[in-house]
């Protein structure tokens, strides 16, 4: 076991996280500065004294008292004096509007980048106690008063008001006790159990998954009452657990009936027209999964005398979805297509995305073409757009092209005869273009992502890491080239736009990071908060024990891409500009790119700049919004399917490396499976084990034993926690 340090953290600007029972005065005087900020803050405007205690919620306190905590207020900096006994929101006030996400075991956070006061920007992850809530759940809309610590190290906050209750609805499984039904949330951060009543048209055993709505209460409580509204299912059964995750993070997955008649009615005819350049006769293919259905991109790349010309020829989305139509307005509220093993939730209908709008092979197909050429190096020398039709000569796969690039397989290779010219062309211009944004110091994380094969039963057959080749990084080089071809052209016209941005990551934020990295001892160069640095980083780790490591730990170090009106270009990538292009059958901000893109070579003007800054800057956010629900939605159901794939493997033994150490767990990956778990300090039972905080390591007492990150390790699955999604394992030689 492992010796525990106390925290050195203390909050004085309100009730700290630690559980000190406070006073019923200090209670009291805390609700009164509570209530007047919430006053003063809804306002919009500064108040007299007169004007706040004629408000409804200040008329229950004493004006002594509610006077006293206006000055308490003045001099904390939350309100200011404005003007002749006048009171209003400070606008440097640590005051944030932003979404909460609530642990079980009570306390939460509400998330980095929710909007202040006075368009203040939360930098960080807000803590909140579980004393701080103010009645406040998971998923609410929350106003908050922050605080950040003397260290500059941690911020905490107290909830004022719940601006926008999530709705009263919940995905939840199902525990009946003799006549009693209870359901437990399937998430675990809602810290209560839904009570139900018997019904006689559905009878519900203990298992299955559910759909209820309850009566939100108005003090904490840990069981509700609630009444049924769909069964899902038996909670066992993986498309059960899909429509779980479809609940639990929202997803609209049922085109309404206004979107489906829209869609019905579209023309599947496809002319050439004077508005459109005919490309019909080069030689484009499309490169994609081998269970792929929606083709957005095709490509075809020729050799010219200077060096190569790409054609990147982009499902031409706009021309079937009008701006304001009942299928445009159900994609933006999707945001993005939503992609789980053996399943998508489609952005568009499935007539679009999979028929009208894909590049099927050897067919017509309406397209949006960014025509680049560049010289042998991969230097772009001009760039060109333009409207235009297509007709893709061939559906290729990863694999395939892998097989006759990379393997050079005869009979592929004989089989495909007539493209290997422009496959070995593609392969030089994608290699040019990766080793020059290599050189610039774009980053390259080496990640793997699981990969799951389903068996006809519909259970989880296998899982393994993905497959990436030479034919990925052909497709991702040349869509990363489309993307900042068309950046650059929206800044060269200087007009609103909507970008893909990536921030410089915050120095705090990486402290950790580079604690580590300096720990290994590694010929490192001095840290620059540059892409380069993180670069070369990966590079010389590479092949190392903490290659693994080290590529996980940076990415989760780096802030979140995100959409904005403003450009401020794209750390990750180390580019000036850059935008999303090259989807617009899976995500919408790449169709508001489209639009924007062929309003500027048609000049049709459309939107006063003003409107458009403010319209794409909405969009950004929201879409921002999206693209994180969808992620999330994507990790939990493989959190899911790898619970499903371990639970009958209990007693097995797995290679794993340590890829995290803290004085009560070592956590543990096993690479070949993707999967994560834990070994609890309390199951090292052969030593006393101290924790090196310095080294990232537990240092066994007596025989000098280490576990330290990036160590190779055999562990025995012991626990599989179905409710929480979690596995826990002890390490073989301690048996």
């Amino acid at each position: 076991m492992s010796k525990k340090r106390k925290s050195q953290h203390k909050f004085k600007s309100f009730r700290a996280s630690k559980h000190v029972k406070p006073t019923a005065h200090q209670l009291q005087t805390e609700q009164i500065e509570n209530c007047l900020i919430r006053i003063l803050y809804y306002s919009h405007t500064s108040l007299s004294l007169p004007e706040i205690f004629s408000k409804k919620s200040a008329k229950k306190f004493d004006k002594k008292a509610s006077t006293t905590a206006l000055e308490n207020l003045v001099r904390k900096g939350v309100i200011k004096k404005a003007g002749k006994g006048c009171y209003a929101i400070d606008p440097s006030a640590p005051l944030y509007k932003g979404k909460l996400i609530q642990n079980a075991k009570g306390f939460g956070f509400v998330q980095a980048n929710g909007i202040g006061a006075d368009t203040q920007t939360l930098q960080r992850d807000l803590f909140i106690a579980k004393t701080n809530m103010n009645g406040a759940m998971h998923d609410d809309t929350v106003l908050v008063l922050g605080r950040i610590d003397k260290n500059g190290k941690r911020t905490e906050g107290i909830i004022l008001d719940i601006i926008e209750q999530r709705t009263n609805s919940l995905a939840g499984i199902v525990s009946k006790r003799g006549h009693e039904i209870f359901v437990y949330p399937d998430d675990p951060r809602f810290p209560f159990k839904v009570s139900l009543k018997e019904r006689k048209d559905i009878v519900l055993k203990s298992g299955d998954a559910v759909i209820v709505e309850y009566k939100r209460p108005t003090l904490p409580t840990p069981t509700l009452a609630g009444k049924l509204v769909t069964l899902l299912g038996d909670a066992e059964d993986i498309d059960t657990q899909m429509k779980l995750v479809m609940s639990s993070h929202d997803l609209p997955h049922i085109f309404k009936e206004d979107v489906t008649e829209e869609t019905a009615q579209l023309k599947d005819s496809f002319e050439a027209s004077d508005d459109r350049t005919d490309l019909r006769k080069l030689q484009h293919i499309t490169i994609d999964g081998e269970t792929a259905k929606d083709f957005d991109d095709a490509i075809c790349v020729e050799k010219t005398s200077s060096g190569y010309r790409l054609y990147v020829s982009i499902a031409d989305v706009s021309h079937f979805v009008s701006p304001g139509s009942a299928i445009d307005k159900e994609a933006y509220l999707r945001g993005t297509s939503v992609y789980f093993p053996g399943r998508v939730i489609p952005m568009l209908p499935e007539r679009l995305s999979n028929n009208l709008c894909s590049l099927v092979p050897h067919e017509d197909r309406y397209t949006v073409s960014a025509i680049l050429d560049f010289d042998k190096q991969g230097k772009l020398l001009h760039k060109d757009f333009a409207r235009t039709i297509i007709h893709s000569q061939q559906r290729f796969t990863y694999t395939t092209v892998r097989q006759i690039l990379v393997d050079k397989d005869p009979e592929v290779q004989q089989i495909y005869e007539p493209f290997i010219p422009l496959l070995n062309c593609a392969g030089e211009l994608a290699s040019a273009l990766q080793q020059r944004r290599t050189l610039r110091g774009s980053i390259d994380f080496n990640l793997t992502e699981p990969f799951f094969t389903l068996a006809d039963d519909g259970k989880i057959a296998s899982i393994s890491p993905a497959e990436r080749n030479f034919a990925h990084q052909i497709i991702e080089e040349f869509m990363l080239a489309a993307n900042e071809a068309v950046a650059s052209f929206f800044i060269e016209k200087e007009i609103p736009a909507i970008f893909r941005t990536h921030e410089a990551p915050d120095e705090l934020k990486l402290a950790d990071f580079l604690t580590f990295i300096n720990s290994l001892g590694m010929p490192l160069a001095p840290f620059k908060n540059e892409a380069a640095w993180f670069a070369d980083t990966i590079k010389k780790c590479k092949g190392s024990k903490y290659d693994y490591i080290v590529n996980n730990l940076l990415l989760r170090s780096l802030k979140q891409a995100q959409y904005t009106a403003s450009n401020i270009g794209h750390f990750g990538l180390a580019a000036p500009a850059y935008t999303h292009f090259t989807s617009p059958i899976r995500r919408y901000p790449d169709l508001i790119v489209h639009r924007l893109l062929l309003s500027l070579i048609s000049s049709n003007k459309g939107l006063t700049e003003d409107d458009k800054r403010k319209s794409y800057q909405d969009a950004g956010t929201f879409l921002s919004a999206r693209e994180r629900i969808a992620i999330t939605a994507e990790r939990d159901m493989n959190d899911r399917l790898k619970i499903a794939y371990m639970k009958d493997k209990v007693g097995e033994h797995f290679s794993a490396i340590i890829s995290g150490v803290t004085e009560n767990s070592v956590f543990v990956e096993i690479v070949d499976l993707c999967i994560s778990g834990a070994v609890p300090v309390d199951l090292l039972t052969d030593d006393y084990y101290l924790f090196d905080k310095k080294n990232y390591r537990l240092f066994g007492e007596m025989s000098a034993k280490t576990y330290q990150i990036g160590d190779s390790v055999e562990i025995i699955l012991v626990d599989v926690d179905h409710n929480l999604r979690r596995l826990t394992f002890k390490m073989s030689d301690n048996e």
